[in-house]
């Protein structure tokens, strides 16, 4: 499949214009002013009129466009959600939570804690109670060091969120749920939150680049969560009778899921990276076991092969997945008017693929049916109030962008 391209790119620099009016009279050595005027007024009706930012134009693959909007610029951003007011809550790495107004401005949220900065680790997720309004709840993932520093390992926390005060402050937190075990390397933590219909919270728990957790019912790594919204283990999840641990899964057999969402039809959609290639996305239903690392559509990094998920029909196969490799990243299922032709199509962040890709699900089927490149690597995608695309870049000069349809 072809890759989009950038149409067009427009912007425009702010300007200091506090120019003294001593400066524009004064003469020259050579005793002429008009010039100097001229040359002043030029550059002030070239540059000095604001722009609210920088947009572009990025055709996809099945020739639709998207106008981009750059609302703000980030240091390593990872997540956002909205509040019922409109304005963001954006994550960065390094343990900084910004509120962001709708025209670009940020304000650092109050009441932060130090997270475990380092390759994939940091400030991850942050996600609304479903009943934000009334109890002021806030989700927030992270990773954290083990007691010996030597090992990490993520962690979900809640926090209420006063949107009367300025900045905006962080109080109460609770620790509701913690990856265990906690083990060494800065890989796979995933830590992406959603609720669902039925007002459980669910969480990804990646295998932290160790393979075999992901089948051991003994610990909470490789798997996807189910839990009350306190941190507590309903009564109805699937491995009940396992016991410990294994009470908190919803499906088990999983590598590194950075994405999750529901469809309109209270399906539980969650991609997740394979190894070499064979990216994967799966509809999850409980007590089911997706099959890493045991059968992917890739191969390990090594080269060495893994069977293929056709050679195990008794594990759970994926609905579309990725060779080459997309490095997934962010997804949302997409509800809104502004894209109208586009209700229930899924959107995917992706970080070496340099795209968001739309995908296109039917009942439980997917496949993937355009891509739009823009030449940066997508960390977050989501849906905004009026039904705007916003996504998040990656890296220490990630933007905010607005799609819009114009």
């Amino acid at each position: 499949m072809g890759s989009g391209r950038i149409d067009s790119v427009h912007s425009a620099p702010y300007f200091n214009t506090d120019i003294s009016l001593g400066y524009l009279f004064r003469k020259t050595e050579k005793g002429s002013v008009q010039m100097r005027i001229i040359f002043i007024l030029l550059i002030i009706f070239t540059l000095a009129v604001p722009v609210s930012a920088e947009t572009l134009t990025v055709k996809g693959t099945k020739g639709a466009e998207l106008v981009a909007a750059r609302v703000a610029t980030f240091d390593e951003p990872w997540a956002m959600t909205f509040l019922p007011d409109g304005t963001l809550l954006v994550t960065e790495k390094r343990r900084v939570l910004w509120h962001v107004t709708n025209d670009g401005l940020k304000t650092e949220v109050q009441g932060m804690w130090n997270v475990a900065y380092g390759g994939q680790g940091g400030l991850g997720d942050v996600v609304l109670h479903p009943d934000f309004e009334r109890n002021s709840w806030v989700y927030l993932s992270y990773a954290e060091f083990g007691d010996n520093k030597t090992t990490t390992g993520a962690v979900v926390v809640r926090a209420r969120l006063d949107m009367k005060k300025s900045p905006l402050k962080l109080a109460s937190v609770e620790r509701l749920w913690v990856q265990d075990p906690k083990v060494t390397g800065k890989g796979h933590y995933s830590h992406r939150i959603a609720f669902g219909p039925d007002g459980k919270m669910f969480i990804t728990s990646g295998e932290r680049q160790k393979m075999a957790p992901a089948q051991d019912v003994s610990g909470n790594l490789g798997k996807v969560l189910r839990l009350n919204d306190n941190g507590t283990v309903p009564d109805d999840n699937p491995w009940q009778d396992h016991g410990g641990m294994a009470r908190q899964f919803w499906s088990i057999g999983h590598r590194n899921m950075l994405g999750i969402d529901f469809d309109a039809d209270g399906r539980l959609w969650v991609h997740e990276m394979g190894p070499r290639h064979g990216d994967e996305l799966n509809v999850i239903v409980a007590g089911k076991n997706y099959g890493w690392p045991i059968v992917s559509n890739g191969d390990h990094y090594s080269g060495i092969p893994i069977p293929d998920h056709n050679t195990r029909p008794d594990l759970e196969a994926p609905r579309a997945y990725w060779v080459p490799s997309i490095a997934p990243s962010g997804l949302v299922i997409y509800d809104g008017d502004m894209f109208a032709d586009w209700k229930g199509c899924a959107f995917i962040g992706g970080l070496v693929s340099k795209a968001l890709i739309r995908v296109d699900l039917v009942g439980d089927t997917a496949k993937e049916a355009e891509r739009f490149k823009w030449g940066k690597r997508i960390r977050e995608v989501e849906q905004g109030p009026d039904g705007a695309l916003y996504v998040l870049e990656d890296g220490s000069d990630g933007r905010l962008l607005k799609l819009t349809d114009s």
